[in-house]
């Protein structure tokens, strides 16, 4: 290539390694593989490195992927995050161990071999044995404080195990601990399932929701979802370790305090021990509870890698990557078949999502039928046709994606897909979401988007009507007995027996069932009304407010806009639904069919602290967060995972940090745990 071809590669190359860093660090929503996107750095590298005059501080080879979003407050490393150097090929591995053989005039060097899970970096901060922060990688010197999120993470310890024998290492007075936030594959397919029940988009793999999970501005939303943690790495330490000092004697010094460590773990000595290894974890890694794409190999001696130190750059000199450690990343599993049909999926929203009717092909040890298409816009970003032969990989091993068309194999009569221009149900003119990449059907009536209705109403997370499921709402639907939400509560025995055989139990028990749910709590129903931007939360704080549909449907905007935690967003959406006569027909429907919510308990609103907001931070002496929001709700009062002017209370512990500082700002009283136990009296 001329200077000119070489100086437009390489920017093109920035360009797109940087729109990928965005949509993988900030958005969680990447676009390609990792074995793509490391493929273009490495092409990036490879290029500035043979031509440094094109090299430059700013490019991203030399910096850390910055994952720090906004609403968050931001807290500096004490000693810089890494990113590791990835390798796919066995020679590379060998070349990693020859540099360091050099680097440290020694060919017996121990390392330890550990699995590569495919998750959200995080570091912990534990002062006198307690947990008091948890930050996100950020740009590596940087990150974003997500310390009430984290402490909803079932089995991580709150508190270190004291050393019990005399000769183990007694707790820090502080030290850093790194490690992966993931979730595992049954919670992720769970959560889908509900994404599904609603009609709402599927979230691509386990690592892009646990991502997303973890920058939430409620931590509430959070503990709903069970959010997991390994952890494996250290940061600062004071004083200094005394009681380990390697890779492999750290990991037992996590163990013995308590904490969640990776399940599979190997110290051997030499390359070829390294390699075998490698090759261990690659059949092991299908069973462990956590993606697992690579294999992490380090130097054990912590003194070795003191020696060996970082690949810092540019005038800033940071810190970038080991040069004691690196990862094998196992190469993806693909397979290659052919498009047989585009069809097309449409959601409780009206959502239209298209989906590739695939040659069946086996991958990953399941036959693959079918394989997302994302939206209209990944369709002509890839230039998929029907007739298409394509690669397809599970992304995160989980759900099947078209990872790239084969267009040497293109057969001349494939035409460029068009995605159609009406819904695929009832034939209305699809219109795209402002400012989004989905196409919407707007049919009120669309029978495709009622009959997802129907499913989210009934489900466990809304009203949970026992035995209605999707074929027996798929049945109704078909015998034209029900055609909204409201004609469930008139259903009769006596027209479900012809539906089945020997019908009459079941007819009278899902007729019992659905009268049982006459009165379910009002919460359930607003959230099974399909409200947008109304989730569980929401809707038990509407139900608080309002105490009944009616009230709620006539509330203004200004009444919602004062919820606590409702911004202008969530208000107008839900004054919106209220004002299409649709759905205040189907309101009035049901309550003429009998449905009579049952509104919080007067025990609840009635408490010691009825009508309190009351924000949480820090680390309180006796009560964890979970047990102090149990003992505030029982009290009648609210939980907030923000401070503002309409909070009564900011309940402050150790470690307190910026909410108690905006608390401080906005006049807002503060009180530790001994005044909470006096207000609950």
């Amino acid at each position: 290539m001329s200077p000119n071809e070489v100086q437009s590669r390489i920017a093109m190359l920035r360009s797109e390694v940087a729109r990928h860093d965005e949509r993988y660090y900030r958005q969680a929503r990447p676009e390609i593989s990792d074995f793509d996107y490391d493929g273009l750095k490495r092409e990036l590298a490879e290029l500035e490195a043979h031509f440094p005059e094109f090299a430059a501080d700013e490019s991203s080879t030399r910096r850390v992927g910055d994952d720090r979003s906004e609403g968050f407050v931001r807290v500096k490393h004490r000693l810089a995050m890494t990113t590791l150097d990835n390798t796919y090929d066995e020679s590379e591995l060998r070349e990693f161990h020859a540099r360091l053989g050099k680097a440290l005039d020694a060919e017996d060097l121990a390392y330890t071999v550990e699995p590569k899970i495919d998750g959200v970096a995080v570091s912990l901060t534990y002062k006198k044995g307690k947990l008091t922060r948890a930050v996100t990688r950020g740009d590596g010197e940087e990150g974003d404080d997500v310390t009430a999120n984290v402490k909803t993470i079932r089995g991580l310890p709150h508190v270190l195990k004291p050393a019990v024998d005399l000769l183990a290492m007694p707790v820090p007075d502080l030290i850093e601990i790194r490690g992966e936030v993931f979730l595992r594959d049954e919670e992720f397919r769970r959560i889908n399932q509900l994404q599904e029940e609603t009609g709402e988009a599927l979230y691509a793999n386990p690592r892009n929701l646990a991502a997303g999970t973890l920058k939430q501005l409620d931590s509430k939303l959070v503990a709903t979802r069970r959010l997991e943690i390994v952890l494996y790495g250290l940061g600062a330490c004071e004083p200094p370790p005394t009681g380990f000092d390697s890779q492999s004697t750290f990991q037992s010094q996590l163990r013995s305090w308590g904490l969640p460590v990776v399940g599979k773990f190997w110290a051997v000595r030499g390359i070829d021990a390294v390699w075998t290894a490698i090759g261990e974890l690659d059949t092991l890694r299908r069973g462990f509870v956590y993606a697992t794409d690579g294999a992490v190999v380090k130097l054990d001696a912590f003194a070795q890698q003191a020696v060996v130190g970082y690949r810092g750059a540019g005038q800033a000199a940071r810190k970038l990557s080991p040069r004691w450690a690196c990862a094998y990343k196992f190469a993806p599993d693909r397979a290659e078949t052919r498009i047989n049909a585009i069809t097309l999926q449409v959601g409780r929203t009206g959502a239209v999502t298209p989906v590739a009717e695939l040659e069946p092909v086996l991958l990953a040890g399941t036959t693959v039928k079918r394989a997302t298409l994302h939206n209209a816009d990944e369709i002509a970003r890839k230039d998929v046709r029907i007739g298409d032969t394509v690669l397809v990989a599970k992304a995160g091993e989980i759900i099947p994606a078209v990872v790239r068309v084969l267009l040497e194999k293109r057969p001349p009569q494939c035409e460029a897909y068009v995605f159609p221009s009406e819904c695929p149900a009832c034939r209305t003119l699809l219109m795209r979401e402002e400012g989004g990449v989905k196409w919407m059907c707007q049919n009120p009536e669309c029978p495709e988007k009622m009959r997802r209705k129907i499913e989210h109403f009934s489900s466990k997370a809304c009203v949970d009507i026992d035995g209605l499921g999707e074929e027996i709402v798929d049945l109704l639907l078909k015998h034209e007995l029900i055609k909204n939400v409201s004609d469930l509560f008139r259903l009769k025995v006596e027209v479900l027996l012809p539906l089945k055989k020997s019908g009459e139990v079941w007819a009278t028990n899902l007729v019992n069932a659905i009268a049982a749910r006459r009165t379910a709590d009002l919460w359930r129903v607003i959230h099974g009304l399909g409200i947008p931007q109304v989730g569980a939360a929401s809707a038990k704080d509407l139900a608080r407010r309002f105490r009944s549909l009616d009230a709620l449907a006539e509330a203004s905007l200004n009444d919602l806009v004062q919820i606590d935690g409702f911004g202008e967003k969530t208000a107008e959406a839900v004054r919106t639904w209220f004002n299409q006569p649709a759905n205040l027909m189907l309101v009035s429907g049901l309550g003429n069919a009998g449905l009579n919510p049952a509104p919080p308990s007067d025990a609840t609103t009635g408490g010691a602290l009825a009508g309190k907001t009351i924000v949480l931070t820090g680390t309180l002496p006796t009560l964890s967060r979970e047990e102090a929001t149990a003992k505030i709700e029982a009290a009648g009062g609210k939980v907030s995972g923000s401070v503002s002017r309409k909070t009564h209370y900011v309940l402050a512990g150790e470690e307190a940090g910026s909410k108690l500082e905006k608390a401080k700002a906005l006049g807002v009283t503060v009180i530790d745990e001994a005044g909470l136990m006096e207000l609950l009296g």
